[in-house]
């Protein structure tokens, strides 16, 4: 009897069985609601911080300090205290919905102080680059907008090169891979795509979450590819190699540098759109603030967020572009559809793995679990087994 991909793909996913498929769409569905509920938030704190003149009342105390200083001062303050307000809900969508559905284990002291720890990051690096946003508003005149979409660039590149080895260790633990089959499967595998077997960690990702996971992360020297602990433990050798095949196609097919470029041209047009709409949307919150006035800070982290929704569907669309590319990677250079199939399955626990066509296009950034299943299967339709790399 002939291999009928469809029949295969149907046959993976209804696998799952009823309970935890609707489960998984009820979550997914959630996590959708969350994002709009979540602008709904933002939106009430920028009306506070506004009507009670949270920042006038901080930039009245700084009246004496540099404009450099005061600004950064304004920037950070507004992250810190956001953060205080939006506590209660960061609490629920971060660790009590996560822990109801079974995606954390993490006991709530540790979220709390590793929320502490992100906070203060985005205070202190988050304020350095909206100081370097307002110097360029002050200096470059009505083309500030472009000059901060190099900014954007720089910032992001930047810190690309030191998350791996400055931030992401505050958060986790990463290690070489053990000795053992694993390590030797992903040797190769990194050899052959000149890949420095030292570039290769596994990470405690059990600590935040459940999620079935690996990534890839840094550029230059700093890239790396790293897989959870849930991975590996949940994962078969075959699902290891498949998985990691994946993360070599984004280190390989050079994802994270596209991401870079196409993040830089969508923060040129976010700049754009709040220089132009900024005053409009500044009144309707009842700010008298300019947009080159710190003081307004908030109505423009409200509106990063709503165009950070708005251009949702843009964003998702192209990162599904580059996990399509990163499946077709591992499936080229492996050849094992069934590995990656039963490894996709296992992330549907958290990503519903049929969901509408629309809902695909607008809330995903990965290619829905089936839609990838079906790729590996018409893989395998096209490649008999009889053609994969003899077993190691």
């Amino acid at each position: 009897m002939a291999f009928d991909p469809a029949t295969a793909t149907k046959a993976y996913i209804d696998g799952l069985g009823p309970a935890a498929l609707a489960k998984a769409e009820a979550y997914t569905t959630g996590n959708e609601w969350l994002l709009l509920w979540g602008l709904v938030v933002s939106a009430v704190v920028t009306f506070l911080f506004v009507r009670l003149r949270i920042l006038d009342r901080i930039d009245a105390r700084l009246a004496k300090r540099g404009w450099a200083l005061r600004t950064w001062l304004l920037c950070a303050a507004f992250f810190l205290l956001s953060t205080i307000l939006t506590l209660p809900w960061d609490i629920y969508t971060g660790w009590g919905r996560e822990t109801a559905y079974g995606r954390t284990s993490q006991p709530l002291g540790d979220w709390l102080g590793q929320s502490a720890i992100s906070t203060l990051l985005t205070a202190l690096l988050g304020g350095l680059f909206f100081l370097g946003v307002y110097a360029l508003i002050r200096r470059t005149g009505r083309r500030w907008w472009i000059w901060s979409g190099g900014l954007a660039a720089a910032a992001i590149a930047a810190f690309l090169l030191v998350s791996p080895i400055l931030i992401e260790p505050l958060f986790n633990d990463y290690k070489p891979v053990p000795a053992g089959p694993v390590r030797d499967a992903l040797v190769e595998m990194a050899a052959k795509a000149d890949i420095p077997a030292d570039r290769i960690y596994m990470f405690d990702g059990s600590r935040q979450s459940n999620n079935f996971t690996a990534n890839v992360s840094g550029i230059g020297h700093s890239a790396r590819i790293a897989i959870s602990d849930v991975a590996l433990g949940k994962a078969s050798l075959d699902e290891v190699r498949a998985v990691t095949g994946h993360e070599i196609g984004h280190y390989v097919l050079g994802h994270i540098w596209r991401m870079v470029f196409v993040f830089a041209g969508l923060a040129i047009l976010l700049f754009f759109a709040a220089d132009r709409l900024f005053p409009r949307l500044a009144r309707w919150f009842g700010s008298d603030a300019a947009i080159g006035d710190p003081r307004g800070f908030p109505v423009l982290i409200f509106f990063l967020s709503l165009f950070g929704l708005v251009t949702l569907p843009l964003t998702n669309t192209l990162i599904r572009v580059d996990e399509s590319e990163a499946d077709h990677y591992s499936l080229k250079t492996e050849n094992r559809p069934d590995a990656l199939a039963t490894a996709l399955v296992k992330t549907a626990e958290y990503r519903s793995p049929r969901p509408g066509a629309v809902e695909e296009v607008i809330f995903y950034d990965h290619p829905s679990v089936e839609r990838r299943v079906r790729a590996a299967m018409d893989w395998k339709a096209a490649h008999p087994p009889a053609n994969a790399p003899a077993p190691k």
